[in-house]
């Protein structure tokens, strides 16, 4: 019995899709739920599992083509077995963009290292690998993003191989295309779509974190040995946050044509940076959770993105986002709002400063912060004394566990 492979339903804020890559080519031997193409839209990458063991046949579509809800990719042949299947016509020749995409064919074995996610694909063609020549550690045979990491390492221990493509000539003034991924025309629309739309203005700020450090140092053990996580500052400044956007609801708000809307909710997006460029996984209700459940939630989110397995609902609404640039080394920025929130706060790299602290001159861990804002609804007194609110907060966190 032959059975059809079909895109699954997309949400419905999503209206195609991009089939990255095939796993499987026709006549090869499928298990049930195994992951057989990888559809990458403008939020995540979805997998497409196969519904029965098998066969696959036919490939309907090839790599690169834009596909949408319920259409066939592949037929495969429930219950027969991979000797007896009869070689089926190749697909179609891959589009410009798909091939400009790869910048070289990864060879795939049969040994489990031809299910590769999404990041360890990626990995292996950038740097020109064949996955059949890397150890895998993963569960089946597969290959991990570590395993790949790990050998790169390796690689760069020993004496360089020679290159693959010959060197241009000394003085040659090359360049290459590389298609963008559906994330990435999807963050350059929506930047420019904030930029377009609303009335952007930054302020800035600094924070004395010696509070905060002083906090973590002293409970950081116990914290990591009774909630099972570790005590990180991204849970202070969420809460931090919050204590703002309860002082200042308007901060919290969007534009919704001529109206305002007040969200008398706290979902707190945290901006996550992964190979296929940023994400924004929201942490919804954070008002109501504790320092250990917004740690947990927000590492167990950034492992999900960067494995490209986050879901579209995880990236869904949101009031409010919170961005730390200070991670690369960023020293101060002006974030672009998350449209349609009406702001968000930019976080930097921790720095020692001399200060003057009651008279004195003292070295102090300082923080840039800054407030990007949408001017039509938000006036710069409550973005300032938002800023002014998480600073004080952050510079004596005992305030947001009394609420004062």
């Amino acid at each position: 019995m032959t059975t059809e492979i079909k895109v699954p339903q997309l949400p419905e804020s999503v209206s195609d899709a991009t089939l990255v890559a095939w796993h499987k080519k026709p006549g090869d031997a499928v298990r049930r739920d195994e992951n057989l193409a990888d559809l990458e839209t403008d939020k995540v990458v979805l997998e497409v599992p196969s519904p029965a063991n098998g066969v696959l046949r036919e490939l309907k579509v090839a790599d690169g083509t834009v596909v949408t809800s319920g259409q066939v990719l592949a037929v495969i042949e429930e219950g027969a077995a991979a000797a007896s299947a009869a070689p089926a016509p190749a697909p179609a020749a891959k589009s410009t963009a798909a091939a400009e995409t790869k910048s070289a064919p990864a060879k795939e074995d049969a040994a489990g290292k031809d299910k590769l996610s999404p990041s360890v694909r990626r990995l292996v063609e950038e740097n020109r690998l064949d996955p059949g020549t890397i150890p895998s550690s993963g569960r089946d045979g597969r290959l991990t993003k570590s395993d790949v990491v790990g050998f790169l390492g390796q690689q760069g221990a020993a004496a360089p191989a020679a290159p693959a493509v010959p060197a241009p000539p000394a003085g040659a003034r090359t360049e290459h295309r590389v298609a963008m991924t559906r994330l990435r025309q999807r963050i350059a629309q929506r930047m420019v779509e904030a930029q377009s739309t609303q009335a952007l203005l930054t302020s800035f700020n600094e924070v004395d974190l010696t509070a905060v450090q002083n906090l973590r140092a002293r409970y950081k053990d116990r914290f990591e040995k009774e909630l099972g996580v570790k005590l990180g500052f991204m849970s202070f400044f969420v809460k931090a946050c919050i204590e703002g956007l309860k002082k200042f609801p308007v901060v919290n708000a969007s534009v919704d044509g001529n109206e305002i809307v007040y969200h008398e909710f706290y979902d707190i997006g945290v901006a996550v940076s992964t190979e296929r460029g940023l994400v924004v996984p929201i942490v919804r209700d954070a008002d109501l959770k504790g320092f250990g459940a917004i740690e947990k939630e927000i590492g167990e989110y950034a492992k999900k993105a960067r494995a490209g397995t986050i879901g579209i609902d995880d990236l869904t609404g949101g009031t409010f986002t919170i961005t730390n640039g200070g991670v690369f080394g960023s020293l101060m920025s002006t974030p672009i709002v998350n449209a349609p929130q009406s702001a968000i706060l930019g976080m930097h790299k921790i720095q020692e400063r001399p200060m003057v602290v009651d008279g004195q001159i003292a070295i102090r861990p300082m923080m840039y912060i800054a407030i990007s804002y949408d001017h039509r609804i938000i006036d710069g007194r409550e973005a300032v004394q938002f800023l002014v609110t998480v600073k004080e907060c952050l510079e004596d966190p005992g305030r947001m566990l009394l609420g004062i």
